[in-house]
């Protein structure tokens, strides 16, 4: 492992975690949990097989991540965050909520997947309802379609599908984002391809309190 060579907590923290892909590994076990080594390699797209094992056991002697083998019918390796390396999850939405402003619109060349939604939205969105009954929207982009759920009080992003949601949101991801955070009132993410069924309270009541207009 490559070193910094600083008695500083924050060279310290990179020697471990800044070499390139560590973090965004520890991002898709933050979103997916327990992953076996392809449900890794299909969530980073762009990674070399072999980095991706070089990152994995440096991460496993960094006690970030550990394997445990899954019972049967999967009977294959998972990997997991050990409890230090959920500790990154603050650190994680740290960088995402950073990163806000560089998320107006995604280059032709990026590539994206559903679940990585859950990384803005979670770190945007808040229940302004508690009291209210729970509230489902689904969002229909990328490869697989996402909830967006309100649970005791909090929002909760995760990949699936509802019978019955309360809202029904499809389009391209940053137009999605920019409807759900607030940035695009409803007519100007229509105005740019968003289809939405449902009442506009649903999104009311997840949106941050500074919304459109």
């Amino acid at each position: 492992m490559r070193s910094y060579g600083q008695y500083c907590g924050l060279a310290k923290a990179l020697d471990v975690v800044g070499d390139r892909w560590t973090l965004l590994i520890v991002r898709e076990l933050l979103l997916s949990g327990p992953s076996r080594y392809t449900d890794l390699l299909k969530g980073l797209p762009g990674i070399a097989t072999n980095m991706l094992v070089d990152r994995l056991k440096e991460m496993e002697t960094a006690d970030i991540i550990a394997t445990e083998e899954a019972p049967p019918p999967v009977a294959t390796t998972l990997f997991r965050l050990t409890d230090r390396g959920k500790a990154l999850d603050e650190v994680i939405h740290a960088f995402g909520r950073w990163a806000g402003p560089m998320m107006s619109e995604p280059s032709p060349q990026e590539t994206f997947r559903s679940h990585w939604l859950a990384l803005p939205l979670e770190v945007y969105l808040t229940d302004n309802s508690p009291h209210l009954k729970p509230v489902t929207i689904e969002l229909r982009t990328g490869d697989r379609p996402m909830l967006v759920e309100t649970v005791e009080g909090r929002v909760q992003v995760r990949p699936g599908s509802s019978p019955k949601p309360d809202a029904v949101v499809a389009g391209q991801p940053h137009v999605i984002i920019g409807l759900l955070t607030g940035k695009l009132s409803l007519g100007a993410a229509r105005a740019r391809g968003v289809h939405f069924e449902g009442n506009q309270s649903v999104l009311r009541r997840v949106q941050p309190k500074l919304r459109a207009a």
